[in-house]
């Protein structure tokens, strides 16, 4: 999985109190891009051809007809997985705020603001795989974050994100950087 940090100051134009003291998009890692799947699939569909033919020239014509179902299947499994690569996290803390934003492959966007004072971490860890779910909870309300990190990649996002919670507590910082 992938996730790409950011701790330059978003907003706020020098006010410490909107200065981001963590600011996160988390993606998920997709090892191939548009051009990898293009020649995948094309050499994909340039063997099952092959093979086809073969099948094709001795009388058993029909098989023709499952190469191609594979080469549309293998074409429908790299749409579907490009298409969720436009899922993302973003998670920002300033001083004052909490902000977490979820869009899904659809592009679809929710987004929370908590109050970072009253936030929490919790965790739901597995003593064989590690930390499986991280949740922000407040006053009752509870949100799943960093769902497409693997659990040691998701345990280390949650200790950057509760030193970032504890500074935030501590309040802006209005002295000499």
């Amino acid at each position: 999985m992938s996730r790409q940090e950011e701790h330059e100051e978003h907003g706020g134009a020098g006010d410490p109190a909107a200065r981001a003291l963590l600011y996160v998009r988390l993606t998920s890692h997709r090892s191939l891009g548009a051009r990898g799947r293009a020649w995948l699939l094309g050499l994909f569909a340039l063997a099952s051809g092959a093979v086809s033919l073969a099948f094709f020239l001795m009388g058993a014509w029909p098989v023709v007809g499952f190469f191609g179902l594979d080469v549309a299947l293998l074409w429908w499994a790299l749409r579907v997985c490009a298409r969720g690569a436009a899922a993302y996290e973003e998670v920002k803390v300033t001083p004052l705020e909490l902000s977490l934003a979820q869009v899904d492959d659809a592009g679809v966007r929710r987004d929370w603001r908590f109050n970072p004072f009253w936030s929490r971490l919790d965790r739901r860890e597995d003593s064989e795989f590690g930390l499986l779910h991280l949740f922000v909870a407040h006053r009752g309300q509870r949100v799943e974050i960093a769902r497409v990190l693997g659990p040691g990649e998701k345990a280390e996002f949650a200790d950057t994100l509760a030193a970032a919670l504890a500074q935030a507590r501590r309040g802006p910082s209005y002295g000499p950087a």
